[in-house]
């Protein structure tokens, strides 16, 4: 018997309230350690140690999952999430910063494939998919909201030098989360014979899948150079403080929450592919007004302070609806295995584009950042009607 989602919607936002929180700290972390003299290029490569864990765990954390239930290993994650940032505020060393963040992408990539195999596993149609997922993400938007106005207040008070003592705020979520999971029934996705990881993935890669993979690299690529480098760009090219900088971020993920909140709401009365590309053109008219006024009007204009986080309203449901219509021809008893994929090559497009903006920020090259991510963006439509078009041959 399937569990209702409502029950245990809470939790599942709470979860992705807690991972969005600790993913998304790196913005501050790379503006605080900026200032204490570590390199972006060492800072860039500081994303990687959060990134590639999660993209080497994911299949093997298929297994665990499979043998010791979702909800055991759900628990286990935010346990661990909840005594390393009770740690980390008590530890100096710059290692221990790497330490951190690939503990932390471990506990992601299980608690992802948890979320999406409970969701998977309780909901059926592509558009309830949807729904759901959106108003699930939506609370990712609101932990980098509260991450970056939480910690931007932090630093610009007279307490700054305890800042890091705001992840213990993360740790009590952390038991508030777990309390609740211990309390409610969570129906587990009946599970195939195992016929090994190889075998499994050589049933489920074809042409679309590989497509699909491209999409969801390029979206991770093109939110995680706003998520961790906004801030920063903020910061040194338009001449801003730090706790304005952070403030002006966490607009983009108050927008990009109100986005992914209207999608949930309307997206049952739309077709999802002439949803997303039309998400997708409002990006690019977006980034050409930012251009147009950067290298036309001023290279420090204030308006672009505004324009960024209005890109939010039309990046954020991107990520959901996509996933969603793909999901939802997925086998349940193959979610587990397909929502690895995806973490894995989310993990790659946020770990890819953290490498090179840090080559960009390196070299003071902060003239090119909307022209790069305009290039991004125009990538990705192109992989993107492609996808829709094999997507609409196969149906």
């Amino acid at each position: 018997m399937n569990t209702k989602l409502p029950n245990i919607s809470l939790p599942l936002k709470l979860t992705f309230l807690i991972f969005s929180m600790v993913l998304n700290c790196m913005g501050i972390v790379i503006l605080q350690l900026s200032e204490a003299n570590i390199t972006y290029e060492k800072l860039g490569f500081l994303e990687s140690f959060k990134d590639l864990p999660i993209a080497f765990i994911s299949l093997f954390a298929v297994n665990f999952i499979s043998k010791i239930g979702t909800k055991k290993s759900l628990i286990l994650a935010l346990t661990i999430v909840g005594i390393c940032s009770t740690i980390l505020p008590f530890v100096e060393v710059f290692w221990f910063y790497k330490l951190w963040f690939a503990i932390i992408g471990t506990c992601f990539a299980i608690g992802k494939i948890c979320v999406f195999g409970i969701i998977r596993n309780n909901v059926s149609d592509e558009k309830s998919l949807a729904k759901t997922m959106n108003n699930v993400e939506a609370s990712f938007m609101i932990g980098i909201f509260v991450v970056n106005t939480g910690f931007g207040w932090l630093i610009s008070s007279q307490f700054s030098e305890y800042w890091k003592f705001g992840f213990l705020s993360i740790s009590v979520l952390s038991i508030i989360t777990i309390f609740l999971f211990s309390k409610i029934k969570i129906a587990e996705p009946v599970q195939s014979d195992n016929q090994g990881i190889v075998s499994e993935l050589s049933k489920l890669i074809n042409p679309l899948i590989i497509l699909f993979l491209g999409v969801i690299f390029s979206i991770v690529f093109i939110e995680q150079s706003f998520n961790s480098w906004l801030p920063s760009f903020y910061k040194n090219h338009l001449k801003v403080n730090s706790f304005f900088a952070l403030q002006a971020s966490s607009f983009l993920a108050l927008f990009s929450y109100v986005g992914r909140t209207i999608t949930a709401n309307i997206i049952q009365r739309f077709s999802l592919s002439k949803y997303y590309v039309l998400c997708l053109s409002l990006i690019i008219l977006v980034l050409i007004i930012i251009v147009g006024l950067q290298y036309f009007h001023s290279d420090n204009s204030i308006a672009l302070l505004f324009l960024f986080p209005v890109i939010g309203l039309f990046l954020s449901p991107l990520y959901p609806v996509i996933n969603s219509k793909m999901i939802a021809q997925i086998d349940k008893e193959q979610a587990n295995l397909f929502t690895s994929l995806i973490v894995i090559f989310s993990s790659l497009g946020s770990s890819v584009s953290s490498i090179i903006m840090s080559l960009l920020f390196g070299k003071q090259m902060l003239n090119f950042y909307p022209l790069y991510i305009l290039l991004a963006v125009t990538v990705l439509f192109t992989i993107s009607l492609i996808y829709f078009r094999v997507a609409d041959k196969k149906i």
